[in-house]
């Protein structure tokens, strides 16, 4: 077999595996600060319903193989240079702690690769406009805003806080869920995707249509890579953002799954990460600016800035040094 092809398949599926320790992490964050649940009872059951997500198609795998680049521009050497750079980008932001995106690392990887293959004549712009950059921008804003008013409606029918979050410890459980599901719904949509890019890339299959065993090969992975934990993340976005308890987090995690889940439908390759740290300085900002550490989001800001420019530089070097040891 293609050595090229198994990098593919085994990379793609590294890149899943590090996206469930990576941005899964960001999933069980506040149901772990509010402590409705234990660490790995958290961990367990995001795994299993990140898996269970990761097998309901969305349009999500569809814009990765083919909406982003040109498919019959893409060669298998540049689909394992977007992996490379995406999978070295996760690794690099997790050891420092910083809940960066997934999505994002394996999109400017993409495009990275690409044009350093066919230039920029390769990449199909109108996608990546309206499908990665556009939301990018919008998606936390969304986040934020649905988050903020949700939690000043509460405060509003909600007399006594204090006694309404034992309450809330239980409903945050189940939105914690809904949240798991969408994660998966998303998330490992992309792995399918640039799997399935590289596949055909490879002549193995005649269209970009999503292999039946790339779909569940995926679901697993996340599973696995999500019950690894993601410790350093889950500190960073669940406490050291805001104060969150039980009400907070239901409220961040009902905003957070109500807009992936909107960006899923229109096969929109949301970052997670963006939307549940844009969400949870909604929850905070609703009690008062002051209840947010604007300093960490700052510093969380400028690493999403520097994620798809970042990822997307690195599968270029990548490019052009393997494609000069290659034709030596």
């Amino acid at each position: 077999m293609d050595l090229l092809l198994v990098l593919i398949v085994v990379f793609g599926l590294l890149f899943d595996y590090t996206n469930g320790f990576h941005d899964a992490a960001n999933v069980v964050s506040t149901v772990i600060a509010t402590r409705a649940l234990r660490p790995m009872i958290a961990i367990t059951l995001a795994a299993i319903l990140n898996a269970v997500g990761a097998t309901q198609i969305s349009g999500v795998a569809q814009t990765i193989s083919s909406g982003l680049v040109d498919p019959l521009n893409t060669t298998q050497l540049a689909v394992v240079c977007a992996l490379i750079g995406a999978i070295l980008w996760n690794f690099l932001t997790w050891y420092f702690g910083i809940p960066s995106s997934s999505s994002y690392a394996l999109i400017g990887g993409i495009l990275g690769s690409t044009f350093a293959h066919a230039g920029n004549g390769a990449i199909l712009w109108h996608g990546v406009i309206g499908k990665v950059l556009i939301p990018m921008v919008f998606s936390p804003l969304i986040g934020f805003g649905l988050a903020y008013l949700l939690m000043k409606i509460l405060y509003l029918v909600i007399s006594h806080e204090k006694r309404s979050q034992k309450t809330f410890r239980y409903i945050q459980i189940f939105s914690s869920c809904i949240m798991s599901l969408s994660h998966g719904l998303n998330d490992a949509q992309k792995s399918m995707g640039i799997i399935t890019l590289g596949l055909f890339a490879s002549g193995l299959l005649m269209t970009t249509t999503i292999p039946i065993w790339v779909i569940f090969a995926c679901a697993l992975t996340m599973g696995l890579g999500t019950a690894s934990g993601g410790f350093r993340i889950i500190k960073t976005v669940g406490f050291q953002i805001t104060k969150i308890e039980p009400m907070q987090g239901f409220a961040s995690d009902i905003s957070s799954s109500c807009v992936i889940l909107a960006a899923s439908s229109m096969g929109m390759p949301l970052s997670s990460t963006h939307i549940i740290v844009g969400s949870i300085t909604g929850i905070g900002s609703a009690k008062g600016a002051k209840h947010v550490r604007w300093k960490i989001a700052k510093k969380l800001i400028a690493a999403w800035v520097l994620t798809l420019p970042g990822a997307g530089l690195v599968s270029y070097g990548a490019f052009k040094i393997l494609t000069h040891f290659l034709h030596r």
